[in-house]
């Protein structure tokens, strides 16, 4: 390994863990004594223009940078053994860094213009890491995320053009004062839209597994645990200027849906980190939801335990594909719990945690959301969405486990599988250690007093029930052939809409293209090839052509009428000459 990557990487763990540190320590102290700090740093004065760059550090801006910068040291560590046989090392570290850079602007910004330089490099930086193997699917999956990505930028700069009427950018001034105000409605809707964008809410969802084709330590990092979760963080700070509105009803229902068509399709996918992306689909339906309910506190707690077992997921299927020789289809995988132990420990606690299994990350936020649900009075629909996404969940779950671990292995008839590395290992106990027990510390810092939720026993088993449901689902479908079940269930083109995401990768990329270029192609062959053609060059061209032939057969081929012409042409001339 070149020593001056190992360097560059040991320099960038560290400063990143160190940082963590000093944000947890703040954090502590900023909860202990309730404080908010908003801090102005006059750039340039310049008779009555100032440009002025504010920060905002409150106990959530500090938890979340104390979050992302734990899980982005824990992954250049990571890529320090996995990504140990490329070229190029050091400009792979320098763009996750980058990465982290946009991310704590993003985090940190009480002001539009600061959080468009924070979304704006975060889109960047994702699309210089989503096509980092260049390939054409690479370069595909780029184009389709920096696009999608695209959208919500253009809505940013148009909230930072109509907030040009309050004479400031710090919005967050504004969210309760200017609540009912027309603009401000206007900036509401747009401040959705683009979350929806960066957190790829039907119908912007295609993106986020074509964006696998990244390396995995950039998939544990950004499309799992920071990037997607912007949106979020966005909506949690506008929470005041939303919290009542239509927009929120209507997000209710699209992330509702997004969840809900997520553990669908998670269910039929064979690639290993698609599943694992349509998952982090699925969680972020349900942060989506719980904060369009106006709970913006659950949200953000579920996001910080989401990250950390989604993260460590995706290090495990690092591991797992490396082991593979770079295959990623769980079809020809199979009892890899004898060769590889540790990786699959953290793979199966990783699981439980998404899976919501008691006193792990993700049970105290997700069992929290869902009795809030049913504590509040919404209509059966989003009620029946929820719990059948959460047995969804567990059913992919145990799906995947079956593949992976309790299933024969299909790859090789000779192979030789080898035990882990153990700089991939050491990175990912401290993301096992935190997904251990992130939720119950969590719980303890952002609540500040005990949640009581009183309910009917059946409605507080509820969730017991689904995530049982979705366990014998997952065995039996593991166990029978998956064709059969589509056969009796559901027709074949019912099994391809539910398979292909409802059909959004195909709507997003052909779908906006086609007809254009349909209609483009014609325009060529009518217009430009057709009857431009014929009444400009090629029509001019051949009537000149055409009348050459004549006069050269007319002078070539007749002497006589040659020289009865000539004669005529001077009697002619003589005749004008005379009179």
């Amino acid at each position: 390994m070149n020593k001056n990557y190992f360097s560059v990487c040991f320099l960038s763990f560290f400063f990143l863990f160190l940082f963590m540190m000093v944000n947890f320590f703040f954090m502590m102290y900023f909860i202990m004594n309730n404080i908010i700090l908003f801090l102005e740093w006059e750039i340039i004065s310049f008779n009555s223009l100032s440009i002025v760059m504010s920060i905002l550090l409150d106990w959530m801006s500090l938890l979340f940078m104390m979050f992302v910068s734990l899980i982005s040291s824990v992954v250049i560590y990571y890529s320090k053994s996995y990504m140990s046989s490329e070229l190029n090392l050091i400009r792979f570290i320098v763009l996750v860094l980058l990465f982290v850079f946009s991310m704590i602007l993003l985090i940190v910004s009480p002001n539009m213009i600061s959080i468009l330089l924070g979304w704006d490099g975060l889109g960047l930086v994702s699309y210089c890491l989503v096509i980092y193997y260049q390939n054409l699917k690479s370069y595909n999956a780029g184009m389709l995320t920096v696009l999608s990505n695209r959208i919500g930028d253009v809505l940013i700069l148009m909230v930072i053009c109509w907030m040009m009427n309050y004479g400031s950018w710090n919005y967050i001034f504004y969210l309760e004062f200017m609540k009912n105000d027309y603009c401000m409605i206007y900036i509401g809707l747009m401040i959705i839209l683009a979350a929806m964008t960066k957190s790829a809410q039907i119908p912007f969802s295609s993106w986020l597994p074509a964006a696998m084709a990244a390396p995995t330590p950039v998939s544990a990092l950004v499309h799992s645990s920071t990037l997607v979760t912007a949106g979020v963080y966005l909506l949690i700070r506008f929470n005041l200027l939303l919290v009542e509105t239509l927009f929120f009803k209507f997000l209710l229902l699209i992330s509702s849906l997004t969840m809900f068509m997520a553990g669908i399709s998670a269910n039929y996918e064979f690639d290993l980190k698609k599943i694992i992306a349509l998952s982090t689909l699925s969680q972020l339906g349900l942060m989506m939801s719980i904060l369009s309910m106006g709970m913006p506190l659950l949200a953000f707690f579920h996001l910080l335990t989401h990250a950390m077992f989604k993260a460590l997921l995706f290090m495990c299927a690092g591991v797992i594909i490396h082991l593979m020789n770079d295959m990623q289809d769980i079809r020809f995988m199979g009892g890899i719990s004898f060769y590889i132990p540790m990786t699959c420990l953290c793979l199966n606690i990783s699981n439980m945690a998404l899976c919501g299994i008691p006193f792990l990350a993700g049970f105290y936020s997700k069992d929290l959301i869902l009795e809030m649900l049913s504590f509040s009075n919404f209509n059966i629909l989003i009620f029946f969405l929820y719990y059948i996404s959460t047995g969804l969940t567990v059913f992919y779950s145990i799906r995947l486990v079956m593949y992976l671990m309790i299933n024969d292995y299909n790859l090789l008839c000779i192979y030789n599988l080898y035990d882990e590395d153990y700089t991939m290992i050491k990175s990912m106990l401290v993301l096992l250690f935190m997904s251990v027990i992130s939720g119950s510390m969590l719980m303890w810092l952002i609540f500040y007093f005990p949640y009581m939720i009183y309910l009917p026993l059946n409605l507080k088993f509820m969730v017991i029930y689904s995530m049982f449901v979705g366990l014998m689902m997952g065995y039996i479908v593991s166990n029978m052939n998956i064709y059969s079940l589509n056969k009796y269930l559901f027709t074949y083109n019912l099994s391809m809409f539910l398979c292909l995401m409802w059909f959004m990768p195909s709507l997003s990329t052909y779908g906006m293209s086609y007809y254009f270029l349909n209609f483009s192609q014609k325009l060529l062959k009518h217009i430009d090839f057709g009857w431009s053609e014929l009444y400009s060059g090629w029509g001019m061209f051949n009537i000149l052509k055409n009348y050459s032939i004549f006069y050269n057969m007319y002078q070539m081929n007749n002497f006589k009428i040659y020289l009865f012409s000539f004669i005529l042409w001077v009697m002619i001339f003589l005749f004008v000459m005379l009179f």
